[in-house]
């Protein structure tokens, strides 16, 4: 199947999931693939019962109950992407931004392990920049990643990928069963410490929204930068 079949075939088949259990899909779905990501960016994305929530500032709410059927969701997104699309996900995270009404969904995908460990993404201007920015945020909110690397998936679309940024505390957390709240904790934390007119500086383009999830178990983390494309 040609790339922007498949493109057109997961975003629909992500617009039909969503709409089915969240009671309502998003208005646009965009699927962008450059391994070993698959990325699936929701826009106008927000139930009914969520835009009350909304209005009572009940953030919080609405994440909680996301993270639940997002658990439920996942198992079948990496099943259906394995068939109808062949693309093999190894971790699927995820990450929303309520007040503009958006999403994101990173699919990993599978690769044989001496490649994993010996790949590096490739270069692109100001990559350094970007990830020495990254580094000092990393740092204020946990310590200094052990593995910064970054990749642009398309004009659009940049993926930040940390490893090893785990306190001991936090640590502790998650082996006490805290994952959720730490989760919901870190997220707001982190993309409160974005800046992202240091991000645009060094870029030179608007950015429009910014995502963060985490791996705990692998202690890994990826930041995704949704920006505006510049003309050409």
């Amino acid at each position: 199947m040609e790339e922007k079949s498949v493109q057109a075939e997961v975003a629909s088949y992500t617009g039909r999931l969503f709409r089915d259990n969240f009671g309502k899909g998003p208005s646009s779905v965009y699927v962008s693939i450059k391994h070993p990501f698959i990325t699936i960016y929701l826009s106008e994305f927000l139930a009914p019962m969520e835009k009350v929530l909304i209005g009572q500032r009940n953030f919080m709410k609405i994440e909680e109950n996301r993270d639940l059927l997002m658990k439920e969701l996942l198992p079948e997104i990496k099943a259906t992407l394995r068939v109808t699309a062949d693309i093999h996900v190894e971790n699927i995270y995820y990450d929303w931004s309520l007040s503009n009404r958006t999403g994101i969904l990173v699919g990993v995908m599978k690769e044989d392990q001496e490649v994993k460990e010996h790949s590096e993404f490739p270069d692109y201007p100001h990559k350094l920049e970007i990830q020495d920015e990254i580094i000092k945020v990393s740092e204020q909110a946990e310590k200094v990643p052990e593995l910064v690397d970054s990749l642009y998936l398309n004009s659009r679309t940049l993926i930040i990928e940390r490893m090893g940024i785990l306190v001991e505390i936090e640590k502790e957390l998650i082996r006490s069963g805290f994952r959720e709240s730490l989760r919901l904790s870190k997220r707001r934390l982190e993309k409160r410490m974005l800046d992202a007119k240091v991000i645009e500086t060094i870029l030179g383009t608007p950015v429009i929204d910014t995502f963060v999830d985490w791996d705990f178990d692998l202690d890994k983390s990826h930041i995704i930068i949704i920006l505006k494309p510049k003309k050409s």
